[in-house]
């Protein structure tokens, strides 16, 4: 099908407007809370029963609880941008969305980016938080339920997290990147390389900032598809886009976890490009995609 008609405007400024490599990180990071932050109205912040600053792991965190009272799961939610641009801001609509929706505890992690902090910077901070969190899920949700969600390069984190941390009980991997470019040979990666938000150039930009000259293709702590078994890991949810660069790899990784035993329910949102997470205020498509999923995850996170 055709990419939903209300985005169409939205791709047609980004169309108009510098790409991330030309702005460089300072001006990518602007631009990045100039679609996010600065476009969010007062009226379209998603209420919650309370936000709290605090730290975990030695890194800056944001903790949100429901409205609901009594013991709910915990979700260690990390955010996406290419390891290089977002922050707890960014995504502080999406943290709340899943905060509300799936009724949980939800602790999103500022981790370090690169430039500054190439890998595994990134990764060892999430999969410190989630070690952190696992340990002290009494001063959080209140039970065993353990959740991890992420998207793009957040979906990355979560999934090496998920990976590395065995209390984890569910996954929400949302347009993941799990695969690394050339190891995965995707046709989404040509088919959607350009005039879909995400593409080819930003995202090879974005490999150079965070592993610099060769990138460790085989490392699961970089590439999580590449881990040497997925036994044993959370039930998960994974989401993907049509039009999508990740689309296959994300795809290929739910079907590598089916394949080890690992219940997943793999959502295909047709129509949507990369980033729809956050453009529920322009698609009413991809407000029901992210109401869809969430309650999914709540699902998976409750069993």
């Amino acid at each position: 099908m055709p990419v939903d008609p209300q985005l169409r405007g939205l791709l047609e400024l980004l169309e108009t407007t510098p790409s991330m490599p030309e702005l460089g990180v300072d001006g990518a990071r602007a631009a990045m809370r100039a679609l996010t932050v600065d476009a969010r109205t007062p009226d379209q912040v998603i209420p919650v029963g309370s936000v709290e600053e605090t730290v975990i792991a030695d890194r800056p965190a944001r903790v949100y609880r429901p409205e609901t009272s009594g013991p709910v799961p915990t979700v260690l939610f990390l955010h996406g941008g290419g390891w290089v641009v977002g922050d707890l801001d960014t995504h502080d609509n999406a943290a709340r969305a899943i905060c509300r929706g799936a009724e949980a505890v939800v602790v999103s992690l500022d981790y370090r980016l690169a430039p500054e902090h190439p890998f595994p910077a990134a990764a060892d901070d999430a999969v410190a938080a989630a070690e952190h969190l696992a340990t002290r899920l009494d001063e959080y949700g209140g039970d065993d339920r353990f959740g991890v969600a992420g998207d793009s390069a957040g979906g990355n984190l979560a999934a090496i997290a998920a990976q590395r941390v065995p209390a984890v009980t569910a996954q929400f991997l949302i347009y993941p990147a799990v695969d690394s470019d050339p190891a995965g040979d995707y046709p989404s990666r040509v088919e959607n390389a350009h005039g879909y938000f995400l593409d080819a150039p930003t995202m090879a930009w974005f490999v150079e900032q965070y592993a610099p000259g060769t990138p460790p293709a085989e490392d699961p702590h970089y590439a999580p598809l590449r881990a040497d078994s997925l036994d044993g890991l959370a039930p998960a949810v994974v989401l993907t886009a049509e039009f999508d660069p990740l689309r296959d790899e994300g795809e290929a990784y739910a079907a590598a976890l089916e394949k080890a035993g690992v219940p997943v329910i793999l959502r295909r949102y047709d129509g949507l490009i990369h980033g729809f997470l956050d453009m529920g205020m322009v698609s009413t498509t991809a407000q029901a995609a992210v109401d869809d999923s969430i309650a999914l995850f709540a699902e998976v996170l409750r069993r």
